[in-house]
Order: structure tokens, then sequence, then C-alpha cells
């Protein structure tokens, strides 16, 4: 009976290490491809090309996931982008919040004389760190087999530099400190949280966004009341919002799902919306379930960082004692 409970605690064992090597070998790093730039009359109507070429030639890599293209042109549309591929710094970090690509690829197709060249631009949202990568060919040279070595490229360079391009993931306590440091001495009012969460197609297990940013609050010094049970003490501020996740694609053994996180910060006594904020994260686990909590803790964790220092009150400042008046 003992050889038999070993024999199981070792087979579970040497299952967990493998899982343990297979999520830290297949790192997976969601991007967004935007369209790509036509320099020139000469390349007319090349761009689009170009821009279907590559999401089709890095669709298939198994170290990126694409984010769907109908929710980057929405994204897009709502930041008033323009479709040219030019992309400051600042709206980087916002395509990135909203669609949660950790990667931008775009670009620009050329011709110089009888010579094609395809220029491709990868950018770190998370970073703003931008490499580069190209390729040249003649003017009859096919377009695809351009693009094709290309996004090798691409993916070449994704793998040796993604120190570079990708933030090193923040620990809770790192968070946890830089938090602190936005918040200084202010005061906390006391918060009640109530966030809806589901995961499509999937029961939901427990609320792990909810449960997030109750976490954060509770750590830097608010009050939080249980939604439930917290009937006998008012809250001065209420964070209400929604949260989804769903599944997005399979890599290998390894299944990546995206989730979106809405969250708004009311005054529970005027009903005045203090701070509206919002954030998608893509996270890739063995379970489907474990990588939809994951994404949702990932997107509270971003979304508390930046929407509780904007529910606190400055403390009021203290008036110089004067001389007694005689």
């Amino acid at each position: 009976m003992r050889g038999r409970s070993l024999l199981i605690l070792l087979s579970v064992l040497c299952l967990l290490l493998a899982g343990g090597r297979l999520a830290a070998a297949e790192v997976v790093y969601p991007a967004a491809i935007l369209p790509f730039q036509e320099r020139g009359a000469d390349v007319k109507n090349f761009g689009p090309k170009v821009t279907d070429l590559m999401f089709a030639n890095l669709v298939v890599d198994p170290r990126i996931s694409l984010v769907d293209r109908e929710d980057l042109e929405k994204v897009l549309k709502e930041l008033e982008l323009n479709l040219s591929g030019l992309v400051k710094p600042e709206e980087a970090v916002r395509v990135g919040q909203l669609t949660g690509a950790k990667l931008l690829v775009t670009g620009s197709v050329l011709q110089v004389d009888s010579s094609l060249y395809v220029v491709a631009k990868i950018i770190g949202t998370e970073t703003t760190r931008v490499l580069g990568a190209s390729v040249k060919g003649g003017v009859n040279d096919e377009l695809d087999g351009l693009v094709e070595k290309l996004a090798g490229e691409v993916s070449r360079t994704i793998a040796a530099r993604c120190d570079e391009l990708v933030a090193r993931p923040k620990t809770h306590e790192d968070r946890l400190a830089a938090l602190a440091k936005s918040l200084g001495k202010a005061k906390r009012p006391v918060v009640k949280i109530d966030i809806k969460e589901r995961h499509v197609g999937q029961i939901t297990i427990d609320p792990a966004a909810e449960t997030e940013i109750a976490l954060f609050a509770s750590e830097s010094g608010f009050e939080v009341i249980d939604a439930d049970k917290g009937a006998g003490r008012k809250a001065e501020v209420l964070l209400a919002g929604e949260g989804v996740s769903e599944f997005a694609t399979r890599h290998g053994n390894l299944i990546s799902v995206k989730a979106r996180l809405e969250l708004k910060a009311v005054d529970a006594a005027s009903g005045r919306v203090l701070a509206i904020d919002r954030q998608t994260a893509v996270q890739v686990d063995l379970s489907e379930q474990l990588a939809g909590k994951a994404a949702l803790q990932e997107a509270a964790a971003e979304i508390a960082s930046r929407l509780l220092p904007k529910i606190v009150q400055p403390l009021p400042e203290k008036k110089p004692r004067g001389r007694a008046e005689r």
C-alpha cells in the first residue's frame, strides 16, 4: 500500500514539474499587428497585403498570440488613431492596456528604383522600446516570399531580445510599494467593491478581480466592506464594475485567455463618478480556468494601481500656530 501511494505521489510530482518546465519554456507574447504604411505611388495597395501576410505568418508562431483583428480595429477607432501605423509611445501604452498586447508590429513598404524594401517595427507597449527588422527584394519578387522572410526576422528578434521589449513581470510587492508611494499619506475612504465576473463558456469558480482589488485596497490602508455582509457600515466610495474572460487561442498544451475588466469609482453620498478605468490582460496556462483567473487578476492589479490614488483625499495642511491675541 505504501509503495503504491509513493508511486502515485511521484507521478503527480513529475506531472507538476513537467507542466512547470513547459510553461517556462513556451513563453507566449500577446501581440497586435497594425497596418503597414505605403511610401510612394509605386507601392500603392501594398500596405494591406503586407499586413495580411504578416498576420498569416505570425499567427502560426507558437510564441506569439495575436490580438483579434476586429478587437484591434475597435480600439484604434476608439482611441482615434489613424490606421497609418505611426504610433506614439503614449498611444502604444494605451493600445496595450485596451487589447492586452505586449508587442505591436507595424512598418512600411517602399520602392527605391528597382528594389523593394519591407520594414517592420516591433514596439513594446510596456517599455515603449522600438526594435526593427527589414528585408530587401526586387520589384518583380513575390511579395509573400519577402513578407515570410520578414516575419521570420520579427520572430527571431522577439525571441532574442524579448527582455528589451517586454517589461519584467511585476510582483505583488512591487505593485504594492508603487501604490503606497502614489497614495502617500492621503486619507483613505471606506470602500465597497462589487464586480460581476464571468468566463465565457465556463463556470466562474470565485471572484478573481474583486478579490484582487480588495487585496490591494486593504493592504494599502483602505477599509474594505464586504459586499454581502457589510450592511451595518456605510461605504464612502463604491467600486463597481464587470470582468469577462474568454478563450483566445491554444499553443500546443498551453491555453491563452483574454480578460477585460471595467471599473468605476462612485462617491456614495452624491453619486458622482470619481474615476473610470479599464484594462485588458492576456494570460497563458495549461488550464483555461486558471488562465482566465490569472488574466482577471492581472487586469485588476493594473487598475488598482491607477484608480485607487484617484479616490483618496489629501490631508488638510496644518496652519502655523500664531501668537496668542492680547
